[in-house]
C-alpha cells in the first residue's frame, strides 16, 4: 500500500493540475486508466503494464538508487555501507521494483536477489523468485533459470503463469526444444504443485487440526521423494518440519524410510534444532536406518561453521560407527578444525583419533603436516608435541622430511625445549634421527639466533653422526656466528675441531671466515688459516688480505703477512696450484 500511495504522490505532483470535480481521491487503478485513454495527459514510457507486476517511476529515489548502488558497486560491505548511510528501507515491494528496475542489468540484479537471500530472507516471497527467474531467463542464461526453480520447489514456490509464458515464447524462438519441454512438463506434474501446496500450508499457518486436514483433504499419496521435498521447502522452520515429519507417520500416511530419515537429519542439523537433531538420530539408527554421506558431510560443515566443534566430534563418532563411514578428507578436516578452535581441547582431538585408526586408518605424514599448519595458523606452535604425542600414541611415525621441518620449524620459532623434546623422542623411539633432522634442528637455532643452543646441537650432533659428514651444518653455524659478529670465537671452535676431531670445513666456510675476521678486527686470528687450508688442499685465500693491508694494514701487518705466506705450506699449496 505504501508503494501505490508514493507511486500516486509521483503522478499527481509530476503533472499539470487537472479540475477535480469530486472530493473523493481516485484510486491509483482509476488514474492510471484515464491516464491511458487521455492523450494530453500521456503516460510514462518508461512504465512497464503487466497485470500483477509493479511499476516503476524513475524518480522513485529509493529504487533508483539502490539500484545504481548495485549496478557499480560489487563489495558486499560496500554495498552495506551505502544502503545503511542512505537510510534506505528494504521492503517486499523494494525487493519487487528494484528487480524491474535491473531486469536488463542482470550481474546487478543477480548481486542484488543474492544479497536480499542473505540480509532479507523473508522480504522474498514467490513472487520475487518468479521476477529473478524471468530475469535470468530473458536475458540467455538458462542453466541458472533452472537453479532457481529447483531453488524454488525446495521452498513450496512454484512457475508463475507469467513467467512460465514468457518462458515458453523465449523458449520456442530460441529452439530450445528440451527446456521447452522440461517447462511444459514441470506444469504437468502434480506431484510437484501438490509439494508446493502443502510447503504453503504448512508454512503459513500454526500447525493445527485444521492443517492436517487441509493436507488430507489434498488426498496425496506421499512417496519417498515427495516427502523429502516438503521437507526441504520447510527447511527455514525446522519445528514446523519435524511436527509434519512425525505426524505423517502417525496418520498412518507414510511408513518413514532412511531416505526421509536423512532428509529431516539435513533439515535438524543446525545450533537451534541441536536437541531435536541427536534425538532423531537416535531414532533413525533405532530403526535401522543408517546415515547418509551426504547428510554427514553437509551436517559437519554446517557445525564447523558455527564452531560447534564437541557436536562435529559426535557427529563423525556416529557416521564411523555406521556402514557409511567418512572418508579420510574428512578425519583430516575436523582434526584442523579442533586443532585451530578457540582452545585446544585434547580429549575432542583425541576421541577423532582413536575413531580414525581404531578403524583400521594410518595416519600420514601429510595429514599430520596439515594439522600442524592450522596450530600455526593460530599461533600454537608451542603446542606441537603435545598433538605430535597423541598422535604417535594413535601408531604415527613420522617420516625423514617431516622430522626435519618439525625440529626446523620448532627450533626457528624459539621453541627451543619443544625442538630437542621432539628430537629426543625420535631418539627414544628407536628411530633415530637422522642427519638431515639433525641439520635441520640447528639451522632452526641459528634462523633463533640461539648460537650457543646450536653450537650444543652441533656437538651432540656430531657424537652420534660422527664428523666426517658435518660439512654442511659447520658452515651454517660458522656463518651464523659471523653474521653476529663472532668471527674470532667462530675460528677458535673452527681451529680446535679441525684439530681435535679431524674436521675438514668447505672451502667456502674457510673464506668467509678469512673475510669475516678481517672485517671484525682479527687479523692476526685469520694467518692460521691460510695454513689449515693447506692442510686440507685449499689454496690459501689472499685477495681479503691484500686488500686489507692495503687499506688500512700497518707495516708490521704487512710483514706477518709475508711471514705466513713464505712458510713452507703456504708456499707448496701455491706451487701446487699453480701447476
Amino acid at each position: 500500500m505504501r508503494y501505490q500511495w508514493r507511486l500516486l504522490h509521483h503522478l499527481l505532483r509530476s503533472r499539470p493540475r487537472i479540475p477535480n470535480h469530486s472530493q473523493v481521491l481516485p484510486s491509483s487503478s482509476s488514474i492510471s486508466r484515464r491516464l491511458t485513454v487521455n492523450s494530453s495527459f500521456p503516460l510514462n514510457p518508461s512504465f512497464r503494464r503487466f497485470s500483477s507486476e509493479p511499476v516503476l517511476a524513475h524518480s522513485d529515489n529509493d529504487h533508483v538508487l539502490v539500484a545504481d548502488i548495485f549496478s557499480k558497486h560489487a563489495d558486499s560491505d560496500d554495498v552495506k555501507n551505502l544502503v545503511d548511510s542512505n537510510r534506505i528501507s528494504i521492503t517486499h515491494d523494494a525487493v519487487l521494483a528494484v528487480l524491474w528496475k535491473l531486469d536488463s542489468n542482470v550481474d546487478a540484479a543477480r548481486r542484488f536477489f543474492q544479497w536480499v537471500s542473505e540480509n532479507y530472507p523473508e522480504k522474498l516471497s514467490s513472487k520475487c523468485y518468479n521476477l529473478m527467474l524471468r530475469v535470468l531467463g530473458t536475458n540467455g542464461l538458462v542453466n541458472e533459470f533452472w537453479e532457481l526453480v529447483d531453488v524454488m520447489k525446495k521452498k513450496g514456490y512454484g512457475v508463475s503463469k507469467g513467467v512460465k509464458e514468457r518462458m515458453l515464447e523465449c523458449f520456442e524462438k530460441g529452439g530450445m526444444k528440451g527446456d521447452l519441454a522440461k517447462l511444459k512438463g514441470l506444469f504437468d506434474n502434480s506431484n510437484e504443485k501438490n509439494c508446493a501446496i502443502v510447503c504453503r500450508i504448512a508454512r503459513n499457518n500454526v500447525w493445527s487440526d485444521d492443517v492436517e486436514r487441509q493436507i488430507k483433504d489434498l488426498n496425496v499419496g506421499f512417496s519417498g521423494d515427495m516427502v523429502k521435498i516438503v521437507l526441504e521447502g520447510l527447511a527455514s522452520e525446522p519445528a514446523k518440519a519435524l511436527i509434519f515429519f512425525r505426524w505423517l507417520e502417525e496418520s498412518g500416511m507414510f511408513k518413514h524410510n532412511g531416505e526421509t530419515y536423512n532428509a529431516m537429519a539435513r533439515v535438524l542439523g543446525r545450533e537451534d534444532s541441536i536437541d531435536r537433531f541427536w534425538k532423531l538420530v537416535g531414532d533413525m539408527r533405532s530403526a535401522g536406518f543408517e546415515m547418509e554421506v551426504e547428510t554427514f558431510a553437509k551436517v559437519l560443515g554446517r557445525f564447523c561453521k558455527r564452531t560447534m566443534v564437541k557436536d562435529a566430534v559426535e557427529l563423525y563418532e556416529l557416521a564411523m560407527a555406521g556402514a557409511n563411514k567418512p572418508s579420510v578428507e574428512c578425519c583430516v578436516f575436523l582434526l584442523r578444525k579442533v586443532a585451530a578452535g578457540k582452545e585446544l581441547d585434547m580429549d575432542l582431538f583425541s576421541r577423532v583419533l582413536k575413531v580414525f585408526t581404531g578403524s583400521g586408518n594410518s595416519l600420514t605424514d601429510s595429514m599430520v603436516n596439515a594439522v600442524l599448519k592450522s596450530l600455526t595458523s593460530v599461533g600454537r606452535t608451542g603446542e606441537w608435541n603435545k598433538v605430535l604425542k597423541e598422535m604417535e600414541n594413535c601408531g604415527f611415525v613420522a617420516g625423514g622430511n617431516l622430522q626435519s621441518k618439525i625440529a626446523f620449524k620448532l627450533s626457528a620459532a624459539g621453541n627451543t625445549e619443544q625442538a630437542h623434546e621432539f628430537v629426543n623422542r625420535v631418539e627414544a623411539s628407536g628411530c633415530n634421527a637422522d642427519r638431515k633432522t639433525w641439520e635441520s634442528l640447528i639451522e632452526g637455532h641459528c634462523v633463533a639466533g640461539n648460537i650457543d643452543k646450536a653450537f650444543d646441537s652441533f656437538k651432540e650432533m656430531v657424537e652420534k653422526e660422527g664428523i666426517t659428514s658435518a660439512g654442511y651444518t659447520f658452515d651454517v653455524l660458522m656463518n651464523s656466528l659471523c653474521q653476529t659478529n663472532r668471527a674470532i670465537d667462530a675460528c677458535k671452535i673452527l681451529c680446535r675441531l679441525v684439530n681435535e676431531k679431524q674436521l675438514k670445513p668447505w672451502h667456502s666456510t674457510y673464506k668467509l671466515l678469512v673475510t669475516k675476521l678481517l672485517v671484525q678486527g682479527g687479523f692476526a686470528d685469520a694467518l692460521p688459516i691460510l695454513g689449515l687450508m693447506k692442510t686440507h688442499g685449499f689454496p690459501p685465500y689472499t685477495d681479503p688480505f691484500i686488500e686489507h693491508l692495503s687499506k688500512s694494514g700497518s707495516d708490521d701487518d704487512a710483514v706477518l703477512f709475508l711471514r705466513a705466506m713464505t712458510s713452507k705450506r703456504c708456499v707448496e699449496s701455491l706451487l701446487f696450484h699453480e701447476l
